[in-house]
């Protein structure tokens, strides 16, 4: 029943990112809600990018660099089918994660190298609170951000 309830949890979460990702386009991607946030296109890339990363964490590698995290966004372009296939494969990740993971490896402390050590189901709901974070930026961004300069 645990790989059930997990599988759940990333199916919804999945659902609900992807109501908002499919919402972003080239003419929006530069958004941002104001001058000091990221743009939607860095968001959207960032959020691809840090689940697979912590992946990496759950013992996964993806081999995806880091171009996001801890970064500032430069105004950049970001390819937006290269973060929508970023996203999926954290997703594909997540979920065989979720099918080869035995229940009580779930309650395993791991090492990671910016949160700590923290048990393994904390880092997978640290990467579905992440997605759901950022996906309401770039939701919010999408109704009411603004260029800021950029043209």
């Amino acid at each position: 029943m645990q790989k059930e309830i997990l599988l759940g949890l990333l199916d919804q979460n999945k659902k609900n990112c992807y109501s908002t990702f499919k919402n972003i386009t080239p003419e929006n991607s530069l958004l941002k809600l104001n001058q000091k946030t990221a743009s939607i296109g860095f968001i959207y890339r960032h959020i691809g990018e840090t689940a697979n990363i912590l992946a990496d964490f759950l013992g996964v590698k993806t081999n995806v660099e880091n171009t996001t995290i801890g970064q500032s966004d430069t105004g950049q372009h970001y390819d937006l089918e290269t973060s929508r296939a970023l996203i999926e494969q954290s997703y594909k990740v997540l979920e065989d994660i979720i099918k080869n993971t035995p229940d009580a490896d779930w309650l395993e402390e791991i090492e990671t190298s910016f949160l700590g050590t923290l048990p393994r189901i904390r880092v997978f709901s640290i990467i579905l609170f992440h997605n759901s974070h950022h996906c309401g930026q770039i939701a919010s961004a999408i109704v009411k951000g603004d260029l800021y300069g950029i043209s």
